[in-house]
């Protein structure tokens, strides 16, 4: 498997700005951000996607992904940030490298919600019951 370049910037081949990082984890800045002090968050060991993470990986993932947030809060001077995850192609995965967007947030930046739908008669019980199955 060819290394990501978030593998890269992890084992030091390529250059980044990272403000925080340990054995296992690095976060760093988005060279595209939505927002200044927007900030990737990864494993250093490469995965594809969050399913292929173990449950101690994801914890440990997580656990940098709040320290980010609480280093906007303080350091940023933001009032909050928004937490995401594009996992696989079909949601707009460009770097096949589990990773978390942290971005920090102002009143009034332009960044809106998603658009929600409400479900149709007997859709939401249908789904529902998919993913119920599904998880077992």
């Amino acid at each position: 498997m060819e290394k990501t370049i978030f593998a890269k910037i992890a084992n030091g081949e390529m250059p980044a700005e990272i403000i925080w990082q340990n054995d296992a984890f690095i976060a760093f800045l988005d060279v595209l951000p939505i927002e200044p002090g927007h900030v990737i968050v990864a494993p250093k060991r490469m995965a594809d996607s969050l399913e292929d993470l173990s449950n101690e990986e994801l914890g440990g993932l997580m656990i940098a992904v709040q320290k980010v947030g609480a280093a906007m809060l303080h350091g940023l001077g933001v009032k909050g940030y928004s937490i995401f995850l594009d996992n696989k192609d079909a949601a707009n995965q460009h770097i096949p490298h589990v990773h978390f967007h942290v971005v920090p947030r102002a009143e009034g930046d332009g960044l809106g919600r998603w658009p929600q739908n409400a479900y149709d008669e007997g859709q939401a019980e249908h789904y529902a019951g998919l993913l119920r199955q599904a998880i077992g």
